[in-house]
């Protein structure tokens, strides 16, 4: 994350995302696939990791095999196989969502995963009871553990989609946009920008 200054002199908390260059590779149409929707793809790929029928779909659009491949339903733009999207297409002022996995934080307790308080105070004598979950399951009706019950466990590492992100600047030369807030995931993760 960095900040910027807006036109009202107010700093603003925003994030560079390399966004681009996207290529189409696969155009998929109501008449031949029964939906409408466009394939892209973005960050090259070494030959040695490829398979072939990786090649074979790359070759179709006339570029090199890319890292990831994304699917997009209900696009306004008109593309054909094998043009390139910039960030071109996003104009400054819009919103727009950003799609990642959040960092991981490994196996956390319940106080640091759910927000559990503990103990507190005076516990009538127990010690150690500061950050243990408390009761988990009933007596004798259920006799188990029921499920959804919050406990320990790995924290983090989920889809996290955060909506409503102002688009502040865009820099075509260099493929760059700046939204404002955070993003989810560690520098240079993967994320995925929807309009």
């Amino acid at each position: 994350m960095t900040s910027i200054f807006d036109p009202g002199g107010r700093q603003v908390a925003c994030t560079i995302i390399e966004a681009g260059p996207c290529v189409v590779t696969q155009v998929k149409t109501q008449d031949s696939d029964g939906y409408s929707a466009l394939q892209l793809a973005f960050g090259d790929k070494t030959e040695k990791h490829t398979n072939n029928a990786e090649k074979n779909h790359f070759a179709k659009a006339a570029t090199s095999a890319k890292k990831i491949v994304k699917e997009f339903r209900n696009y306004s733009i008109e593309k054909n196989l094998g043009d390139t999207i910039t960030v071109e297409i996003f104009a400054e002022g819009e919103t727009v969502e950003v799609v990642g996995t959040s960092k991981g934080k490994g196996f956390q307790g319940v106080v640091k995963r759910h927000g559990f308080t503990g103990v507190g105070g005076a516990s009538h004598g127990q010690h150690d009871r500061s950050r243990a979950p408390g009761s988990l399951g009933n007596s004798s009706d259920a006799s188990r553990v029921m499920k959804g019950v919050r406990m320990a466990g790995r924290a983090g590492n989920d889809r996290v989609k955060l909506k409503g992100l102002k688009v502040l600047k865009v820099f075509p030369d260099k493929n760059y946009i700046l939204v404002s807030g955070s993003v989810p995931g560690h520098n240079g993760s993967i994320v995925l920008i929807q309009k």
